[in-house]
């Protein structure tokens, strides 16, 4: 528990202190804001600051940091340190910074960010990347959550015609076509922060829990490495696989997707720390706590479900909900276990319906095509779900669906990190500001998503010591030509 206490203080230095300090680098001032200068009742308008807060919370978790931190966890308290460091150098910094940037370019979408600093080809690769990784989320954030509801109750008549999940998956999927095509006021921003108070409750629940019982657990200094290998047989290397594994508590690349949406909701600039530095250190606290709990379920004494997590066989993906169910019922009793619920399933559909509300927007500013009206809205909406739909049925069909389109998002997710980590860094060179925060982070998650396309046996699958190799040069030859490009951006001034 060591270990776990130290992380969770550092966390909060790290808003405090690291925040306050890139918070400075970007000098946010009074200018007026793209929810002032431009609202127009359906997507810019402003909103009260706490609201904000809970809905970009609620936004950018999703399943994230409690699946992922549970699977995360199987690597040992190694995980506590990406969850800290990551979260805090490289998470916070990259949702803070694309968040405020996105409100000095009106609002401006994660592509035209990347088009703009990066040149117009890079922006239409990220457009479509972008597109993809977001419907690819609508699909994920359906069949998850449909999972743990049809583990509590499902209409058998439903069940015995069309399938298991079939119920759910339906009433989720009215629910996303609904929320997205809403004004953000309608029903985003009246029920979100009842659902992030959830998470919140069920994180924070599981925290007391945790300093009442005391347990003993794995320590840092005394279960270095990869844990995971010795003790449940995990096949996966720390690196890269940790750093892929746990995106959402630390850095993921879907959290730039979705601060557009409340940067067109902020009233003033100087909101931006508390609102998307905040958010994700808070995302990395739920983690934090996942990932503890996990480890007591993993390698702390035998307890009621050791077992059932242990002996799984068909991947982590499909353990994460069984470890979320037990914990809910048999640690925070009815009344915590129902609210606890309600956030771990809310969660992941919020995020959803927010990531294919983003997709939408993506859609219409490249279309130029004006989403006043339901209409309008429409007609991006229509083939746009025809795709998540096609995902989701081929999902069902394959029996590691699930397991494969998560690790690409997982990939995905962490590829597009880069992306606007290396235009964010090129933002604040241009502007003559300290570059070096973000250089850093983008370069480590260069060769993270590199070695991890080497070595994944879902893509190339090299022996680790060649992926190792040529991860690093790909790291190299990053820095050679930022370098170069750093140098000519100076002679031109």
């Amino acid at each position: 528990m060591i270990s776990f206490s130290v992380s969770l203080v550092l966390l909060v230095l790290g808003y405090v202190v690291y925040g306050r300090y890139v918070e400075r680098v970007f000098s946010p001032d009074d200018r007026p804001t793209p929810a002032v200068s431009r609202a127009d009742g359906v997507d810019f308008m402003v909103l009260p600051g706490w609201k904000i807060f809970m809905i970009q919370f609620l936004n950018i978790a999703g399943t994230g940091p409690i699946f992922g931190a549970i699977m995360g966890a199987k690597f040992g308290p190694v995980s506590y340190l990406w969850i800290v460091f990551g979260c805090v150098f490289a998470g916070a910094v990259h949702d803070y910074l694309s968040g405020m940037l996105s409100v000095r370019h009106g609002g401006a979408n994660l592509p035209d960010l990347i088009g703009h600093y990066l040149g117009g080809g890079t922006k239409q690769a990220m457009l479509l990347f972008s597109v993809l990784l977001l419907m690819m989320v609508g699909a994920v954030f359906v069949y998850s959550p449909a999972e743990i509801l049809t583990s509590v109750w499902e209409p058998a008549f439903v069940r015995e015609t069309m399938g298991r999940n079939v119920f759910w998956i339906a009433v989720i999927f009215i629910y996303y076509i609904i929320a997205t095509m809403m004004p953000i006021d309608k029903i985003i921003g009246r029920i979100y922060p009842l659902f992030a108070f959830s998470l919140m409750f069920m994180a924070i629940a599981l925290m007391v829990v945790l300093f009442a019982m005391q347990p003993d657990l794995p320590e840092v200094w005394t279960d270095w490495g990869n844990m995971g290998a010795e003790r449940l047989g995990l096949k996966d290397s720390l690196f890269p696989c940790l750093f892929i594994t746990i995106a959402c508590g630390a850095i993921s690349g879907f959290h730039a997707t979705q601060s557009p949406l409340m940067a067109r909701c902020l009233k003033s600039e100087r909101q931006g720390r508390r609102i998307f530095y905040g958010s994700m250190i808070t995302e990395g606290l739920v983690a934090l706590i996942w990932a503890t709990v996990s480890m007591y379920f993993f390698y702390g004494k035998p307890s009621a479900g050791y077992e059932t997590i242990a002996a799984a066989t068909n991947g982590v993906h499909t353990s994460a909900p069984a470890l979320v169910h037990i914990i809910c019922n048999e640690w925070l009793g009815v009344v915590g276990g129902v609210l606890a619920m309600l956030g771990v399933v809310a969660a992941p559909i919020t995020s959803g319906d927010t990531a294919l509300r983003s997709a939408r927007l993506i859609l219409a500013d490249f279309l130029r095509y004006k989403q006043h009206n339901i209409k309008r809205r429409l007609a991006i909406c229509i083939p746009m779900f025809a795709v998540v739909m096609a995902l989701l049925v081929w999902q069902m069909s394959d029996k590691d669906g699930f397991q494969k389109i998560w690790s690409w998002f997982g990939w995905s997710n962490q590829a597009l990190s880069v992306f606007t980590l290396w235009m964010l860094t090129v933002y604040l060179v241009k502007s003559g500001k300290n570059f070096v925060i973000t250089l850093v982070p983008a370069l480590f998650m260069t060769t993270v998503c590199a070695t991890y396309l080497l070595i994944s046996h879902q893509a190339l699958g090299l022996p680790p010591q060649v992926a190792y190799a040529i991860g690093g040069v790909v790291c190299l030859v990053s820095l050679i030509l930022f370098i170069g490009w750093y140098r000519k951006e100076r002679e031109s001034r």
